[in-house]
């Protein structure tokens, strides 16, 4: 669950600092006040986009955090997977810096990439907006909630779908190149034999370039290693004032001191071993210049050899081992191409196994999808009942694309009447906005119980709502905060009254700065709240008893 929000010089956010709790989390405020900064700080965190004006006027930088505590050991190993480290005690941290042209993104410590942060706030946080409502009229998001619905049943044939599919697309891949004309099959038949030629002319044993570079990169700086050479003989052994010279004279001294005191012995030996030391490297060294020879062919020769193994890189591949297999991979082509009637019956027979093979796992698809769309739609409708749609029917229809692709062969579309007598339309046809919301609201609460993210957040959830709607959304969304840690953000008190935690937002100004606080409000401050959200401006004593009649009946639906 996300435990704390801790925000800094974001916007009109000068620093906040909120902690959350199980349950049903309710965010309310005037309307400007800043809940969708609130909100927005999350998704920020999460990797969402920045505006250049984000950082809030006169501030460095900018800073959100996020705090989540997790117990179930399954996401605990697939955050360890992710390599995030520290995530052993169910702790994880995602912090965002924000600074002028640039921004940074932490877990527990640890630099990570948007798409890191991304996946990893997959496992712990659902975030449904008014952009989540709005895919709801989007056909191909409809297949995908019947998959995630239809769990295990579903996925089991979608993974053995895809591996059929895949060897499917490459067969026909193959079929389409194979599928030419005699004049241009001969045209590939001699490039690849040009191509293959080429190659085998050339030689090449694995590892050789290397041993070339090195040979070529002495051979080049042959004169200035036989010129810093001859430097250090000179100032080792044949220069005025050598080494060698001067180590003779230095041995010889303490020899005869060591002859006073016998505790010198060893630093004698030890001077007389590091004169050996230096005359054995100028042994070394002239013998390397003696044998040293340059042969203007031998350096043409690994010169040109070099150059037409870099030609090879840059057009069969970057290394020697890679041109090898282009090599091979090209003479399988080759071989197809001389027995090009054999090879393309084998590759259409291929082509028509792997279709029929496609066509019994698509049906078996459609047959595992439909027993889920069953028994989700039924749930679905049953949650629409719950907010107050009326005699209303919610359906999945199927159609066949007469196609395969990467979803089988299936497209679904929900289907919805919302009034008795009317026929099934699509959504886009029939919802409102408010519909839409609670239609996503009855699918989220059906997914919970498939979908093991504990945290949901839900923003414009009671868009387009009111009166007994509003009431039954926030008694859903009560419902939903038994399983599920729930935030919620909303302008309704039929929905604020059922909070186990009320946050209220509030914007200040003094004298010309602005800020946007949020603190979290007592029982008491709570019908305080919803008594404003029922009133207005004008908090009458008789606004302020059916607040805290409304508490009171949302405290009196908690114990049924």
């Amino acid at each position: 669950m996300l435990t704390n929000l801790h925000v800094k010089n974001l916007a009109l956010i000068e620093e906040a600092d909120i902690n959350f709790f199980d349950g049903l989390n309710i965010m309310t405020g005037e309307t400007g006040a800043g809940k969708s900064i609130i909100l927005g700080s999350v998704n920020i965190a999460l990797g969402g986009k920045v505006t250049a004006d984000i950082i809030r006027k006169g501030a460095e930088y900018a800073l959100t955090e996020l705090a989540f505590h997790i117990d179930d050991k399954k996401k605990i190993a697939a955050l360890k997977d992710m390599d995030i480290e520290d995530a052993q005690d169910g702790d994880v941290i995602i912090s965002r810096k924000i600074m002028p042209g640039r921004s940074q993104i932490k877990v527990n410590g640890m630099i990570c990439t948007v798409s890191q942060v991304k996946s990893i706030a997959s496992l712990l946080i659902d975030i449904h907006g008014q952009h989540d409502s709005q895919l709801l009229l989007k056909e191909s998001s409809h297949l995908d909630m019947i998959d995630l619905y239809g769990g295990s049943t579903v996925s089991d044939v979608r993974k053995r779908y895809d591996v059929v599919y895949k060897q499917y697309r490459e067969a026909l891949s193959q079929l389409e190149q194979m599928d030419t004309d005699e004049e241009s099959r001969q045209r590939e038949i001699s490039f690849i034999e040009f191509e293959l030629h080429e190659i085998a002319s050339a030689d090449l044993k694995r590892g050789e370039d290397e041993e070339l570079e090195s040979r070529f990169r002495k051979m080049s700086n042959s004169q200035r290693i036989i010129s810093d050479l001859s430097t250090a003989v000179q100032l080792l052994s044949e220069g005025s004032d050598n080494v060698m010279d001067m180590m003779g004279i230095a041995v010889k001294s303490v020899i005869e001191a060591s002859s006073f005191d016998e505790s010198l012995k060893s630093v004698a030996d030890s001077c007389s071993c590091a004169e050996d030391m230096i005359s054995d490297v100028c042994r070394q060294i002239s013998d390397y210049v003696n044998d040293s020879s340059y042969d203007e062919e031998e350096y043409k020769e690994v010169e040109e050899r070099l150059d037409m193994i870099n030609s090879f890189k840059l057009k069969y591949g970057r290394t020697i081992d890679d041109i090898l297999e282009y090599a091979d991979k090209r003479q399988e082509k080759l071989d197809a191409l001389y027995h090009y009637d054999a090879s393309l019956a084998q590759l259409k027979e291929t082509v028509h196994e792997k279709e029929e093979e496609l066509q019994k796992l698509a049906d078996e698809l459609t047959a595992a999808r439909k027993k889920a769309a069953s028994g989700f739609c039924k749930k679905v409708s049953e949650g629409l009942s719950e907010l107050n749609f009326l005699n209303h029917e919610f359906n999945a229809e199927f159609e066949q694309t007469g196609h395969f692709n990467s979803n089988g062969g299936d497209s679904v579309k929900f289907m919805i009447s919302t009034n008795v007598g009317e026929p099934l339309k699509p959504l886009s046809k029939v919802a409102s906005g408010g519909e839409l919301s609670r239609i996503m609201l009855a699918i989220k609460t059906v997914m919970a119980g498939k979908d093991d993210t504990q945290t949901l957040i839900f923003d414009e959830i009671d868009a387009g709502i009111s009166g007994r709607t509003a009431q039954l959304v926030g008694e859903k969304l009560k419902q939903l905060s038994c399983g599920h840690q729930i935030i919620c953000i909303t302008h309704l008190p039929q929905i604020a009254s059922m909070a186990d935690t009320h946050f209220v937002i509030e914007k200040t100004a003094s004298g010309d700065v602005t800020t946007t606080d949020i603190r979290q409000l007592s029982d008491e401050n709570s019908i305080d709240e919803l008594a404003r959200l029922l009133g207005g401006s004008a908090i009458t004593d008789a606004v302020r008893n059916n607040a805290a009649e409304m508490k009171n009946m949302a405290k009196a639906f908690l114990k049924k």
